[in-house]
C-alpha cells in the first residue's frame, strides 16, 4: 500500500523541526490547562457560578443560530408576500389565512390588488409621516441613551406592498353612523431605510410587521364622500422584526439591539396602538374632535397577587437556585411593571394597577415574567400569559391561577375586575367607598377624557422668536403630553387623552404649556374637577380658559368629559383573608354547584388545599358559612359526603375510547363509576384562536381506606394526537379527596379543527395505591364540538370514568 500523505510529509520534515514542534505543543498545552484550572479556581475563589465560564461560549453559538433562524423567517415571509393566494395556502397548511376557518372573515385578494397599484403613492405618504412624526420621537428617546442627532436619510419602502390576509366587517354592536372592520395586516417587504445617529451611518432592511388592524369609518354623512373620516389602529402591539445594516450592525447584539427594537415598538405604539389612533379626516364638515377624542369602554382593575413554582434562573454554588421575578403587564400601548421580589420562586407581589379599555372585543392583557439581572444585563424570561378582555367583561371579573406559556413550569394568581362608566353622580360615593375598602391608594373612582383643541396668543419664551409649544396634562401622578407644534404662538393640537381620577371631589386637572426649546413654562391652568360634577352630563365642549403666568389674552381651548366608575354586578367580591389554621376544619368541599352559581375558594398554598407551601388561605365566602352552603338555591345546609352534585347536560362520547356515556337520570356525588366528579370550564377565544381550559376542583375521590388518602393532580391531553406538546398538568395536592385547583391552561387550536378535537382529562394519584400497575384514579374525554366559539362558556361537572385503553 502506498504511503499516506501524512506519512510522506513526516518523512520530509527534519527530526529537529519535529522536536521543536513537540516542545512548543507541550508548552502550549501546559498553559492552556493551567489557564483552565486558574479560571475554575478564580470562579470558586470569588464564589461565582460556573455559568460565567460557559455563558460566553453558549451565547456565541446561540447568537449564530438566532441569526440563521431570523434570516430564514424573513426569506419565508417575503416569499409569502409575493406569492399568490393558492400557492400560499398550499405551502402553509398549518398556518392558513383567517378566511379559511372563519365564515365571517372575507378574502381580500381584490384589496391586495388595489393596494399594490396604490403602493407607490403610499410610499410618498409614509415618507412624510416617518420624517414628521416618527423621526422627532426617536430622536428624543435616543437622547437618554447618549445617542444624539438621529436623522433619517433614505426612506424607501420597496416594491412589495403589505398584504391583507382577511377582512371581518362587524354587523352587531355597531352604531348606525359607523362601519367597523378588522384587517389582518402583514408587511415583509424589501424596504431600504438609512439613518445617522451620533455621526455614525446605519440602515434598516428586511423590516417586517404583522398584526390585527381595526379600521373605523365614521361618521357616515349624506354627502360625498359619504364617510366623514377614518380611524386606523392596532388592537394589540404588532409583532416586529428588522435587520440592521451598515456601521451600526454592531447594534445587532443582545441589549443594544433590544433597545432599538423597544424604541421602534414604542413609537408605533404611540402612533397607532390603542389608545392611540391614526385619524384621517375626509370631510371638512366633520369636526376633528369626533375622530380624535378617546372613547373608552371601561376600566380593567388588575391585582397581581402572587406567583408559584417559577423557573430558577439564578444558579448558585451553595443553596437552592432561585430567581428575582417581576411582571410586565401590557394592554395595547399601556404598560405597567410590578416590583421585583428578590431570591424566590414563589413571589408575593400584591400589586394593583388599572388600565383603560377602549375595545374589549379583540384586546388582550399580556403578562411577561422576567428574572431581573442585578448586573444590568438582559433579563431572562420566566414565561408569559395572555388574558382575553372580552371574557373578563362577560363575567364581570376573574379570579384564577394562570399557567405560564414558554416556561417549563410556573403560574401567576390574577384578580381582574371590570368597571363600567356612567354619568350617574349618585354612584360616586359607592365608587369611593370601594376604593377605600381595597386600601390601595392608587385606585380610581372616575375617568376623565380631555380633548386639547388649541391655544391662542401664547407668550414668547425667547426674545423675538415664537415658541415651540406642547401641552402637559396631569391628574395625580399620571402625566400625558401633546405633540410639539413648531414656531407658533397659536398652536393647533387636536389631541385627546384619558386620565384616571382618584377622587373628582378633591382632585384637579393641571394643564401646563411648555416651550420645547427652552423647557420653560409659558402658561398654566388648574381646573378643579368638582366644577365638572356640576355640569350637565358632566361635560364641557370647546370652552376657552384663560392661562395663568401668561398674557391676559392667552387662552387654551379644551373639551372635557367626566365619568364615574361602576363595578360590574357580576364582579367577584374582595376576598377575605384568613390563616390556614382557621380554615383547616373546612377542607371538605362537597357542595352542590351549578354552572351559574358556585362557591369559589382560592387556595394559593398550604392548608392542604393546594400545593405551594403558602400559609394563607383566601376565600370568597364568609367564615361562618364555608362548611355549610348550598349554592344552587342559596340555603344553608350541612355538607355531607353523599350530597348530590348536579348532572351536566353535555354527554361525553365514548367511541373510539372505552368510556361510558353519562346517564342524566342516575347520578350522585361519586359519579356513575363511583370515582368522583371534576368541575371544568371550557371556552374558546376566536381572536386568539386559543382553547382555554380551567380546572376548578374535584369532588369525592374514592379512598382505599381511611388512612390512605390520595395525592391527586390532573393531566390533560388533546386528542387524537396525544403528544407531549399538548400535555398539561396541575399541581399535586396532598391528602385530599376534594382538591381545589383553579388553574388555567391554553391550547393554540384553529376554529376550523376545534370540532374534530377531544380533551382527555385524567385524575392521577401521585402515589400508586388505587390500582395495581396504574396510578390513574379516573378519566373523562370531552368532545370539543360542544364548545361554541361565539357562545357562552361550557362550565359543568363531569363524571370520572375508568381509564381508557390508550396509553402515554
Amino acid at each position: 500500500m502506498a504511503d499516506s500523505p501524512k506519512e510522506e510529509v513526516s518523512q520530509i520534515v527534519p527530526k529537529k523541526t519535529n522536536a521543536r514542534t513537540s516542545i512548543i505543543h507541550l508548552i502550549t498545552s501546559f498553559f492552556r490547562k493551567l489557564g483552565t484550572a486558574g479560571a475554575i479556581y478564580l470562579l470558586g475563589y470569588f464564589e461565582l457560578s460556573i455559568a460565567w465560564l460557559a455563558a460566553p461560549v453558549i451565547l456565541s453559538v446561540l447568537r449564530d443560530e438566532w441569526k440563521k433562524e431570523s434570516e430564514a423567517k424573513r426569506i419565508n415571509a417575503q416569499i409569502a408576500a409575493t406569492s399568490n393566494e393558492k400557492d400560499l395556502v398550499l405551502a402553509k397548511l398549518d398556518d392558513l389565512p383567517a378566511w379559511v376557518f372563519f365564515p365571517d372573515v372575507e378574502r381580500a385578494e381584490w384589496l391586495n390588488v388595489i393596494l399594490k397599484q396604490m403602493w407607490p403613492n403610499i410610499n410618498h405618504y409614509m415618507y412624510n409621516l416617518i420624517k414628521d412624526t416618527i423621526e422627532p420621537s426617536i430622536r428624543e428617546n435616543l437622547v437618554q441613551y447618549k445617542l444624539k442627532n438621529f436623522q433619517f436619510g433614505k426612506i424607501r419602502l420597496g416594491a412589495i406592498p403589505p398584504r391583507i390576509g382577511g377582512i371581518k366587517v362587524y354587523e352587531k354592536h355597531v352604531a348606525r353612523d359607523e362601519i367597523i372592520m378588522d384587517m389582518e395586516i402583514s408587511y415583509a417587504g424589501d424596504c431600504d431605510i438609512s439613518f445617522t445617529v451620533s455621526g455614525v451611518s446605519g440602515g434598516i432592511k428586511d423590516f417586517q410587521i404583522h398584526g390585527m388592524m381595526r379600521v373605523i369609518m365614521k361618521p357616515l354623512i349624506p354627502t360625498i364622500p359619504l364617510v366623514g373620516g377614518v380611524q386606523m389602529f392596532f388592537l394589540n402591539n404588532p409583532t416586529l422584526d428588522f435587520n440592521l445594516v451598515g456601521a451600526l450592525d454592531m447594534l445587532d447584539a443582545p441589549g443594544l439591539s433590544d433597545m432599538l427594537h423597544r424604541i421602534v415598538v414604542e413609537q408605533i405604539g404611540a402612533m397607532m396602538v390603542l389608545p392611540n389612533k391614526l385619524p384621517i379626516i375626509l370631510s371638512t364638515t366633520v369636526p376633528s374632535q369626533t375622530l380624535k377624542t378617546p372613547q373608552p369602554e371601561g376600566v380593567l382593575r388588575i391585582h397581581v397577587v402572587e406567583g408559584k413554582h417559577l423557573m430558577a434562573k439564578d444558579m448558585k454554588m451553595v443553596g437552592k437556585n432561585t430567581s428575582d421575578p417581576y411582571v410586565i403587564l401590557t394592554l395595547g400601548a399601556q404598560t405597567y411593571r410590578t416590583p421585583t421580589i428578590d431570591s424566590t420562586l414563589d413571589p408575593k407581589w400584591d400589586y394593583w394597577c388599572e388600565m383603560v379599555v377602549y375595545s374589549s372585543r379583540g384586546q388582550e392583557l399580556a403578562l411577561q415574567l422576567y428574572d431581573e439581572d442585578k448586573l444590568k444585563k438582559k433579563d431572562s424570561s420566566l414565561g408569559k400569559a395572555t388574558v382575553d378582555i372580552h371574557n373578563v367583561v362577560k363575567k364581570g371579573g376573574v379570579d384564577s391561577w394562570v399557567t405560564l406559556e414558554e416556561a417549563t413550569h410556573g403560574m401567576v394568581h390574577l384578580r381582574l375586575s371590570w368597571l363600567t362608566i356612567t354619568k350617574d353622580t349618585k354612584l360616586l360615593a359607592t365608587a369611593l367607598a370601594e376604593t377605600q375598602l381595597l386600601r390601595v391608594t392608587s385606585m380610581s373612582s372616575a375617568l376623565l377624557t380631555v380633548y386639547v383643541d388649541s391655544a391662542k396668543n401664547l407668550p414668547n419664551a425667547r426674545t423675538q422668536s415664537k415658541p415651540d409649544p406642547y401641552v402637559s396634562l396631569n391628574v395625580g401622578n399620571k402625566v400625558v403630553k401633546t405633540n410639539v407644534q413648531y414656531r407658533t404662538d397659536c398652536p393647533v393640537f387636536e389631541q385627546g387623552f384619558t386620565l384616571l381620577v382618584g377622587n373628582p371631589e378633591t382632585d384637579s386637572l393641571r394643564v401646563k404649556i411648555f416651550d420645547q426649546k427652552t423647557e420653560g413654562e409659558i402658561g398654566r391652568l388648574d381646573y378643579t374637577l368638582e366644577q365638572l360634577l356640576e355640569k350637565k352630563d358632566l361635560e364641557i365642549s370647546s370652552e376657552p380658559f384663560t392661562l395663568q403666568k401668561a398674557g391676559s389674552d392667552s387662552k387654551i381651548i379644551l373639551s372635557m368629559q367626566l365619568r364615574i366608575l361602576k363595578t360590574s354586578e357580576m364582579a367577584p367580591q374582595p376576598a377575605i383573608t384568613r390563616t390556614a389554621s382557621q380554615m383547616s376544619r373546612n377542607r371538605s368541599i362537597g357542595s352542590r354547584t351549578s354552572s351559574s352559581s358556585s362557591m369559589s375558594v382560592i387556595l394559593p398554598g398550604g392548608g392542604g388545599g393546594n400545593a405551594g407551601g403558602g400559609d394563607t388561605v383566601k376565600s370568597t365566602v364568609p367564615e361562618e358559612t364555608e362548611d355549610k352552603i348550598d349554592s344552587a338555591n342559596g340555603e344553608l345546609k350541612p355538607v355531607t359526603e353523599n350530597m348530590t352534585i348536579g348532572t351536566p347536560p353535555y354527554a361525553v362520547k365514548s367511541a373510539p375510547y372505552e368510556l361510558h356515556q353519562r346517564s342524566p337520570s342516575v347520578t350522585g356525588s361519586m359519579g356513575l363509576s363511583k370515582l368522583g366528579q371534576i368541575y371544568i370550564t371550557l371556552r374558546y377565544s376566536v381572536q386568539r384562536q386559543r382553547l382555554i381550559v380551567v380546572i376548578h376542583k374535584i369532588a369525592n375521590l374514592p379512598k382505599k381506606d381511611p388512612s390512605n388518602i390520595p395525592d391527586p393532580y390532573v393531566k390533560l391531553y388533546l386528542l387524537p394526537e396525544r403528544s407531549k406538546e399538548t400535555k398539561r398538568k396541575t399541581e399535586t395536592i396532598k391528602d385530599d379527596c376534594n382538591p381545589i385547583y383553579e388553574e388555567s391552561f391554553e391550547y393554540t387550536v384553529s376554529q376550523g379543527v376545534l370540532s374534530s378535537k377531544q380533551l382527555e382529562v385524567t385524575v392521577v394519584n401521585q402515589h400508586n395505591w388505587y390500582s395495581a400497575g396504574s396510578p390513574v384514579i379516573g378519566q373523562v374525554i370531552i368532545d370539543l364540538d360542544q364548545v361554541d366559539p361565539n357562545g357562552e362558556d361550557l362550565t359543568d361537572w363531569f363524571d370520572l370514568q375508568h381509564e381508557s385503553t390508550s396509553k402515554d
